[in-house]
Parts: C-alpha cells; structure tokens; sequence
C-alpha cells in the first residue's frame, strides 16, 4: 500500500519514513533491468508502453481481489482495461485462481489496509491485510510481479512488527502469505513463509543504515 500523504510521524509529531522508503533505498532492480533487456532483444521500440500494458493485467486482477475483500463489486476494475478482450479474460482468470484459493484455506479478513508506527524502530507502514486461516492470524500481501524479490520478505517481516507492537495480545502465529499476481498473463501464485526472523534482521539494519546514510549525505552537502 502507497505511503499516506501526510507521511507518518511517532506520537510527538516527528516524521519518519515508511517501509517501503527504506527498502527502495536498497532495492534490487535487477528483475526490472533484465525485463528491459529482453524486450530489446525482442525489437520492442515502445517499451514503456509494452511496460504499461503488461503491467495494467496483473493490477487489475489484484485491484479485483481488494474490491473483493471490501465487499465491492470485483467486475469493477475490469472497466479500466483496454477493450482488448485478451487482457479482460487474463485478469478474471487470476481473481478466479485466487478465489479458488481463498475457498480452500477459508481465509477471513479481519483487518486491512492499517497505517502504523513503530514508535521503538521509528517508521511505519501500511500492511495490505490480516487474517484468520486454521484459526491463526497470519500477514497477508499482495504483489503484482513475475518473481518473488527479497525485500518482498523483509516487507513482510516489516510489517509483523507493526502489528505485533500495536496488538502484542495477538501475535501472528500464522505466519505470511504472499500472493502474487504476474504482470503480462496476471498467473496466480501463493507463498507461504511460516518464519521471516532472519528478514526482520536484515530491515533492522537497513533502518539503522538509513538514517547513517542521511547523515553522511547531510555532511557532503
């Protein structure tokens, strides 16, 4: 979820930075460079409309799915695509595949969308859901990508602990679910990570490297 427009400040009305702000600064872009290599190779001289176009398929079907889970109408984000009927047909097919795996864990959604701090760590975040699956409450996220990335994992962890700081009578034993929307044909795919401790490790120093990284910038000003 995007970082609200006021940003996010602890209780004494300091500003710190959002999750996502703190993995960009160390983000892998190297699925993104090598997608751009390939459609070069491939003679693609629009690329940042083929980029758009296979992007729209796999927003749409996770814009679907939150619609969903809102109690809204699921065909409404359909409207947004193009009047190709391949891309609509893709779209639905990747909300069917995930609703066919809602049905089989019985997942509930009980919280989504929640601005948090952590007044300790000093950064907030927004995290997609939570939800009850066997009865444990588990970090639900949605991704719209064609793999699966590191700093996905530390997101996750990420946000665990703004939970769990603010709900520490209810902790997430069920672990994380990552759900993941590919961009060109929007397939469907779940992952499961029941323990993310050495992620969590990894955006605990990433934190700390932020704010000696500002430091150090300030100094060469």
């Amino acid at each position: 979820m995007p970082t609200p427009k006021a940003g996010y400040h602890l209780a004494d009305g300091t500003r710190v930075p959002g999750t996502t702000t703190i993995l960009n600064r160390y983000k892998d872009s190297g699925g993104l460079m090598h997608w751009a290599f390939n459609q070069g190779k491939l003679g693609k001289e629009r690329l940042y409309e083929e980029a758009e176009k296979a992007a729209d398929i796999g927003t749409i079907a996770h814009a679907m799915v939150e619609a969903h889970i809102k109690g809204d109408d699921p065909a409404g984000p359909l409207e947004t695509l193009s009047d190709d009927p391949g891309m609509r047909d893709k779209a639905q097919s990747s909300f069917k595949a995930y609703m066919a795996w809602e049905g089989m864990t019985k997942l509930r959604v009980i919280e989504q969308e929640m601005q948090l701090v952590s007044e300790k760590y000093r950064y907030g975040g927004t995290p997609d859901a939570i939800g009850l699956i066997n009865n444990e409450l588990c970090l639900l996220d949605w991704k719209t990508s064609n793999s699966v990335y590191g700093d996905y994992l530390v997101q996750l962890a990420a946000y665990r602990n703004l939970w769990e700081e603010h709900n520490p009578d209810r902790p997430l034993t069920g672990g994380f679910h990552l759900l993941r929307f590919a961009k060109e044909y929007a397939d469907f795919a779940h992952h499961y990570y029941p323990n993310l401790d050495n992620a969590w490790r990894a955006f605990t120093l990433m934190r700390e490297l932020y704010d000696i990284d500002r430091e150090l910038k300030a100094r060469t000003k």
